[in-house]
């Protein structure tokens, strides 16, 4: 106690008090000048008494104010114990820790709960492994945290309570010396069991509408005779309601090959956990047929209700479909999850979807005055081969036309000069950014080629001025799709956009005549993008080769616009030469851009050589190039390349494909492409 004397002093009132009495005895020495002025005897009296006065306020002082300060504290510690009893009967779990989270006191239901004595005085953390000292409150205010004991969940309330700052709140004590800083710690715990229970059971009753599509039903039936069709039909149906009624889901058939998802978000989140393996297991049945059967699954969920939930499935499927099928898409509204999508989608063999985008696209364009017609920016040969056939298409229509081009990439320089030299080309057949803003209007159709990104079109500008929009494209659809555009022919079973472009002009109404240079590029464009016809070749792309070869492309002549020079071609042995085996089957390396014009394109050649190399089942080769690094992708049949390069915020195809980084270098590009890789793997999405 006398420790406690020497630290604590009057403050507030009870200081007030001591001075206005030292203050009045001093106020006395005013009389007793006075009364020695009117009378001497009178003087000594007043003087003596004031002294007695003085010299008793001082005694009283010094002499009771260390048992005022201990009748204060005794007060207050009995007062401590009442709230303490309080404190100790309260319903919740109270326990008070030290600065370091060593426990100091334990209240009656903290004991019951956690079955510890009450002189229990070890770590907090030996009880709550999550309460380690770094989460607790650094400063003076509430924080709350979510603990768990036993199979009991807990909010944990937490408050820093300050020793000093008790002392400084008070009216009667003040400290001596304001240096130290002791605090400690009073934890409540609120048992949220109960209503964590209830909201997942809210959040896992929550309704999902799903449609299922067999992707391919008609090529499939077709396949078989009558009795192996009907099968067939059996089996795949079998398959479908197994699956998604043993995940709770109702599944009713609404056509021969469709059907209606009901169920809830438990359902949903059992079959992201099984990772959609219907998928798989669809594909396994087999009777005699050649045909692979796939199917796509759209579900829709978080919607305001069973409408709005459909209209998110009816968008998902659709997204699937457009993304070549075999896949799942879960639509949350504003975003879209991805699942599946491992094969490579049949090639279509019937021509009636090209027929009638063809005469939806004539349609179009003989509404308008003008046609522009642009691809993605750095144009490759498919872009550009793909951009002169609309061109074609358009001057055929005695439209006026253009091809809007940014900067003239290294890979189709020699293609535009000669084309430029052509004197039965006008001067407005290449016009720039700037040229195309100011010429575009209401009446001027904008038709995208090999793209169906918005942010990766050329001029971007332009597609919010005028609402005309065509996209043919040969990629797989991507979420952030070209808004509102008027006609979109996406197809990735196509092997390119000049492919597409080539159907499309076969089935125009007028016979469209390609002059041979414009046949060589479309021809060149089909020579890259299916590697000298080795990858994403079907039928139609030979058919597609035949028609071009029919108007003159020269199959001599674009080989040799097609060489490399020689700084290109060591580059990609150099790229070759340093590759490296990550996990015995992908194929890495780094392609040397000094010195190289279009390094991305000579990285794509280098990622087709290395998966002539026996066991690699996909090739990557990284580039740096204008601030970025470029990322190629490649397979044969075994890995989806196009899946991993949109983890990478890129996209394309099955087994072409690639992405764009920035702010990394090569080597962190690398080394994010190996994590990505094997997050994938061990979540066998790959």
């Amino acid at each position: 106690m006398k420790g406690t004397r020497q630290a604590i002093k009057y403050s507030g009132n009870l200081r007030l008090q001591w001075n206005w009495s030292v203050g009045l005895a001093f106020s006395l020495i005013l009389p007793v000048v006075i009364n020695f002025f009117v009378d001497q005897t009178a003087g000594y009296v007043t003087l003596i008494y004031s002294a007695l006065y003085f010299s008793a306020i001082l005694l009283i002082y010094f002499r009771y104010r260390p048992r005022i300060l201990d009748g204060l504290v005794s007060f207050a510690a009995n007062f401590t114990h009442e709230q303490e009893q309080i404190l100790r009967q309260i319903e919740l779990p109270v326990v008070i820790v030290a600065a370091d989270g060593r426990v100091l006191w334990v209240n009656n239901r903290f004991q019951t709960l956690t079955d510890k004595p009450e002189n229990y005085r070890k770590n907090i953390s030996t009880i709550f492994p999550q309460l380690v000292k770094e989460v607790l409150p650094t400063n003076e205010w509430d924080k709350d945290m979510e603990i768990s004991y036993g199979e009991r969940s807990f909010r944990a309330h937490m408050q820093k309570i300050s020793m000093d700052k008790l002392v400084d709140d008070s009216e009667l004590i003040e400290r001596n010396s304001k240096n130290a800083q002791n605090f400690f710690y009073i934890i409540y715990l609120i048992d949220e069991t109960d209503l964590l229970t209830l909201e997942r059971e809210k959040r896992d009753s929550r309704s999902i509408i799903g449609l299922v599509y067999i992707d391919n039903y008609e090529e499939a039936m077709e396949a078989v005779d009558e009795v192996h069709s009907s099968l067939m039909n059996v089996l795949v149906d079998r398959e479908i309601q197994r699956y998604f009624g043993a995940q709770g889901c109702l599944a009713k058939k609404l056509e021969k090959d469709k059907y209606l998802l009901i169920g809830n978000n438990k359902s949903m989140e059992d079959m992201v956990h099984d990772h959609f393996s219907v998928l798989e297991d669809v594909k396994t049945i087999n009777i005699g047929n050649d045909t692979v059967i796939t199917i796509s699954v759209g579900l829709g969920l978080d919607g305001t209700g069973y409408v709005q939930n459909y209209e998110f499935a009816r968008s998902a499927i659709e997204m699937a479909l457009a993304r070549g099928g075999d896949q799942a898409v879960v639509n949350r509204g504003r975003q879209m999850t991805f699942y599946g999508g491992k094969s490579q989608r049949n090639e279509q063999h019937t021509r009636v979807k090209a027929r009638v985008k063809s005469q939806a696209l004539r349609e179009i364009m003989m509404t308008k005055d003008a046609v522009l017609t642009m691809g993605h920016r750095i144009t490759d040969m498919d872009s550009l081969g793909a951009a002169i056939g609309v061109y074609r298409a358009a001057k055929t229509l005695g439209k006026q036309a253009s091809i809007v081009i940014g900067d003239e990439a290294g890979s189709v320089r020699l293609w535009m000069k000669a084309l430029k030299e052509d004197k039965g080309y006008e001067t407005d057949l290449f016009i720039t950014h700037e040229e195309a803003i100011a010429r575009c209007d209401e009446n001027t159709v904008v038709i995208i080629v090999d793209t169906n990104r918005p942010t990766m079109v050329e001029c971007p500008e332009i597609l919010s001025m005028t609402n005309s929009v065509v996209v043919v494209d040969h990629h797989r659809q991507s979420i952030d799709q070209i808004p509102g555009a008027a006609l979109s022919y996406i197809e990735p079973s196509a092997s390119s956009a000049c492919e597409m472009v080539a159907e499309i002009l076969q089935y125009f109404e007028e016979n469209v005549k390609l002059r041979p240079l414009e046949a060589d590029c479309m021809y060149a464009g089909v020579l890259i993008d299916t590697n000298n016809f080795v990858a994403k070749t079907g039928a139609r792309t030979f058919e597609a080769a035949a028609y071009l070869r029919r108007h003159g492309a020269d199959v001599t002549r674009v080989r040799k616009a097609l060489r490399d020079d020689m700084e290109s071609y060591k580059a990609r042995a150099e790229a070759v030469r340093n590759s490296e085996i990550f996990m015995g089957c992908y194929a890495m390396s780094i392609l040397p851009s000094q010195g190289l014009e279009i390094p991305n394109v000579i990285g794509a050649q280098a990622a087709n050589e290395l998966l002539n190399i026996i066991g690699v089942k996909a090739s990557f080769v990284l580039t740096q190039y204008e601030g970025r690094v470029f990322i190629s992708a490649r397979s044969i049949d075994e890995v989806n390349v196009q899946i991993i390069m949109e983890r990478l915020g890129g996209g394309g195809h099955i087994s072409i494909a690639g992405a764009q980084l920035s702010g990394v270098t090569p080597e962190e590009a690398k080394q994010r492409l190996k994590e990505t890789l094997k997050q994938m793997i061990e979540n066998k999405e790959i």
